[in-house]
């Protein structure tokens, strides 16, 4: 894979950013937007960017930093599900708390924002605290947006406790997007001051990254992935002004900002701050190092975007309009899918040809194969069959998997069911198994780790079960918005 981003130099400017910025306060609050680790997003338009950079930057900054997390009551109350992971934003709080702890990092405490009477949120608070866990309650900030002195008063953020940290750097993270996390850097801003503290805020975010072109594909592809958010990329007007630089921001950080910057004049009684983007520590533009490496990159995620808001469509968890608004980002680069993810032809045309639905998939060495389904395997347990014996150049026909093997486990499936073909996850199981006595297919599941960042193309909507296991091997997968099968009710 072609490297366009210069990860370990990303890690040293980005650490020495925040301290930089650390050293102008006696205590920094930094708002950490986007994911903390596990940015595959970044790790997919930026080839070389780490899913766990930023956790590794932190890592660097530990001595010095603590962890608030903050979470939406109303977010546990409609029982919200983070989508990449399938779990409840509760639960992806436990999960990063245990992350955090065996990094070595401080978390500090469990800020519940939002907060109006919600009984989950009450039990959650109990949870946390009978492991241990600081949680504190914050209510809704009495005169915002549009009262300032309200804001800035006993009544407005000196209503909410005071949470006590101990280090320069703290951190102020959450499982997801209106967490309540400027609010809750704003609210000890106003009690750090109260008790003569010099605190400052800041804000972390991965994208857009300000100091890139308006339409460069590394933006157009955060409006992609945030469409549904109605996200607009936009000219950051106040940094233009002031300093006559262009940068780049996003609507909300701009619809917002005189009203930060008037609460934080009323807080810290100085201006700090003169646009958006002089809060933000962003250094992502600075290491890269293959632009048009950077650009194909963006442009395959924008499509993969695209695919992903079509068939949440035709599922009902998306809309028209998420859709069509990717549509246009694709029209404004003039991009089509298939001249740049080749494997989208292929597998239509593979389908045409069978009559049956297809998978394709590119192989690192360019080279594109299909899986389609057959009386005993799912496209996606077909393809990676063909793909592994493709790389280490097992005959085609040769059978991986042994009778004896695969009998014990159809019998076990629910004779109810209305699918009948082994799906992947059962497959690589199987493999598993054969290969305790057979070296060609340890040599063949050893080769799946060389599927990782490989582009695949359904030609239907492929479901948890394949889905999640092409996840696992780290396939890049696009689907076209096509059920699988007529029935309503699909078992995989």
């Amino acid at each position: 894979m072609k490297i366009g981003f210069d990860n370990d130099l990303y890690v040293k400017k980005q650490s020495e950013k925040i301290k930089e910025r650390i050293q102008k306060f006696d205590k920094l609050y930094l708002e950490f937007g986007g994911k903390l680790f596990d940015d595959y997003h970044a790790s997919r338009v930026l080839p070389g960017f780490l899913p766990d950079s930023k956790i590794k930057m932190l890592c660097e900054l530990k001595d010095m930093s603590e962890l608030i997390l903050c979470i939406n009551a109303n977010d546990i109350e409609r029982k919200k599900i983070r989508a990449d992971y399938g779990t409840t934003y509760d639960t992806e709080i436990l999960r990063l708390i245990d992350v955090f702890t065996n990094l070595g990092l401080s978390v500090n405490s469990v800020v519940i924002t939002l907060f109006k009477g919600q009984n989950d949120a009450l039990k959650f608070k109990e949870l946390l605290e009978r492991r241990k866990i600081k949680t504190y309650l914050h209510t809704p900030t009495k005169g915002y947006p549009t009262d300032v002195d309200t804001i800035v008063s006993e009544e407005g953020y000196g209503a909410n406790p005071y949470i006590e940290t101990t280090k320069p750097l703290v951190v102020i993270t959450a499982p997801g997007p209106a967490s309540g996390k400027l609010a809750t850097c704003l609210s000890q801003l106003y009690h750090e001051h109260k008790r003569g503290i010099k605190a400052g805020y800041s804000k972390f975010e991965t994208f857009p990254v300000w100091d890139l072109p308006l339409k460069h594909p590394v933006n157009v592809a955060y409006e992609a992935a945030t469409a549904d958010l109605k996200d607009v990329n936009m000219i950051d007007s106040f940094h233009l002004e002031k300093y006559g630089v262009s940068a780049v921001n996003y609507n909300r950080d701009l619809e917002v900002f005189p009203v930060l910057k008037a609460i934080l004049h009323r807080i810290t009684n100085e201006d700090i701050y003169y646009s958006p983007t002089d809060m933000g520590v962003n250094m992502i533009g600075s290491c890269i190092i293959d632009d048009d490496c950077i650009k194909e990159a963006s442009k395959k995620e924008i499509i993969r975007r695209y695919y992903q808001a079509a068939c949440s469509e035709l599922t009902g968890s998306g809309t028209k309009e998420t859709t069509e608004r990717i549509k246009l980002l694709m029209n404004e680069l003039e991009m089509e899918p298939e001249d740049y993810l080749p494997v989208i032809s292929v597998a239509k045309e593979k389908e045409k040809k069978e009559n049956l639905p297809v998978v394709a998939l590119q192989l690192p060495n360019g080279k594109i194969i299909t899986g389609k389904k057959t009386e005993l395997l799912s496209p996606a347990s077909s393809l990676i069959l063909n793909a592994i014996k493709e790389l280490t150049n097992i005959p085609d026909d040769v059978y991986l998997l042994a009778p004896n093997i695969l009998e014990p486990i159809l019998k076990l499936r629910p004779k109810t069911s209305n699918n009948q073909t082994l799906n992947l996850q059962e497959v690589l199981i199987a493999l598993s198994i054969c290969s305790v006595t057979n070296p060609i297919i340890e040599n063949a599941i050893n080769a799946l780790k060389e599927l990782n960042g490989c582009e695949a193309h359904a030609t239907f909507m492929v479901y948890n079960g394949d889905l999640n296991t092409l996840r696992n091997l780290n396939i890049r997968l696009t689907c076209e918005p096509v059920y699988y099968s007529k029935n309503l009710y699909i078992q995989d």
